[in-house]
């Protein structure tokens, strides 16, 4: 018998004038005969860390049985589908100091650094690094972007004491290489589709390119002839859809632009971001996707929402500021619009997990290798709770973590307990992390 069989580059890239499209995987890229586990279609394990503010109703999120086949409660409803890869964790509380309300600023900052933040509003903030940069300094070496850090709401602008005796770099962000180095967060669909997709020689290069009014598909459509002469039609297929994904989400963008030129007086928002709350998310989550997807990043931090956050919501009936009904005082009016801002950011998630669940990945789907942590750092909000932490883990992590389970953790068990257990699934071993005391099984 004689194999053929050439395998195109994991890293092969297209390019045209200020453009660089990297490629999903393909059959192609697999050479002949050769074990999965060398090949490029081994496992990639990814995590994303999601970020709600101001906690959860806490009463419509905690599962009433523990274990696995748990009823999904009305907040967690729209997981339901990917009950398989679902891991609802509760009993978790954050790390405060000396009894010290950390407030808005600890939420943020220990939610995945483990530890309470330095009392200061002044610049010699200090916290400590963050589980998804412990993850990227392990498995994000080898991409364009160890990590990428998003957001919604843009405060970088705002210094000094935003929550009482503490810094506003602890809200601004998610994200810390070092217990001095806070990582700025991206808001901009325009700014991190050109992060992922520009690729000029120079700034020049690129603004020269995106002025011409042409999709950056037609300045690689040569080197894109080239690829598609050598492979068979179901590489084909896939490279179609995920060529077709880019440009939806080019198109979409440019029609955020194009939106924002039209309307008078909103210096706030920079040309790209979407007016609408939602295309803004499900626009920042297609570019996770495809950044998963071509293996530009394996790690992502994004906060949904930023801690007191005046955002208001009312396509879904909620006019009230999203802060102020979070200490609904035990008003059932702002019980109820606060829980359905919880199920309302859940069912942005869920659209999310169902197009990871929808992309293949080697042996797998994108979903199969991922792990996405979401939650918060505060759990009832209406007393800046620091403990019953709403959290939950979606993916299996290349089959590292079992779904379908309610796991209730000891009695106020330290959320970097869990920060620990995940880092040990990336095959980070650590005598402990934050203010971790022991270890949760996933």
């Amino acid at each position: 018998m004689f194999i053929s069989k050439t395998a195109i580059p994991r890293r092969r890239v297209l390019k045209g004038m200020g453009a660089a499209l990297a490629l999903p995987l393909l059959d192609a890229m697999v050479p002949a005969l050769t074990p999965t586990v060398k090949t490029a279609a081994a496992a990639r394990k990814r995590l994303g860390c999601i970020y709600i503010p101001h906690g959860c109703i806490m009463d419509r999120w905690t599962p009433t049985t523990e274990g696995a086949n748990f009823e999904f409660t009305p907040i967690l409803k729209p997981l339901e589908p990917f009950r398989d890869s679902v891991v609802v964790v509760t009993n978790l509380t954050r790390p405060e100091e000396q009894g010290i309300d950390t407030n808005h600023a600890g939420a943020p900052a220990s939610w995945l650094a483990g530890l309470p933040p330095k009392r200061t509003a002044g610049p010699d903030y200090s916290l400590g690094i963050t589980l998804d940069q412990v993850v990227a300094q392990k498995i994000g070496q080898e991409t364009t972007f160890p990590s990428l850090e998003l957001a919604t709401e843009d405060f970088s602008g705002l210094v000094g004491d935003c929550a009482p005796g503490f810094s506003c770099a602890y809200m601004n962000t998610l994200s810390w290489q070092s217990e001095t180095a806070p990582l700025p967060m991206e808001i901009n669909p325009r700014v991190l589709f050109e992060q992922l997709f520009g690729g000029g020689a120079n700034q020049e290069e690129r603004v020269a390119r995106m002025r011409t009014d042409r999709s950056l598909l037609d300045f690689v459509a040569e080197d894109l002839k080239d690829v598609q002469a050598g492979i068979g039609s179901r590489d084909r297929a896939r490279l179609s859809q995920y060529l077709d994904h880019v440009r939806e989400i080019e198109r979409r963008i440019q029609r955020a632009e194009q939106q924002a030129a039209t309307i008078p007086d909103v210096p706030s928002a920079p040309v790209g971001v979407p007016e609408s709350f939602d295309d803004h998310v499900e626009l920042l989550f297609d570019l996770l996707l495809v950044a998963y997807q071509a293996d530009l990043t394996r790690v992502f931090t994004f906060m949904l929402g930023r801690e007191l956050s005046q955002r208001t919501y009312p396509h879904i009936g909620v006019t009230e500021p999203h802060h102020s009904i979070s200490h609904h005082g035990n008003r059932t009016p702002a019980i109820e619009m606060h829980a359905k801002v919880n199920t309302y950011h859940l069912s942005l998630f869920a659209q999310f997990v169902e197009r990871l669940k929808a992309t293949e990945d080697g042996d797998g789907s994108l979903l199969d290798h991922s792990l996405i942590l979401y939650g918060s750092g505060m759990g009832n909000g209406n007393v800046h709770s620091p403990e019953q932490l709403p959290t939950l883990l979606v993916g299996s992590a290349a089959g590292a973590v079992k779904g379908n389970r309610h796991i209730v953790a000891g009695t106020l068990t330290p959320n970097a307990d869990l920060l620990l257990s995940i880092a040990e699934t990336y095959g980070i071993e650590l005598p402990e992390f934050g203010d971790s005391k022991g270890r949760i099984s996933l």
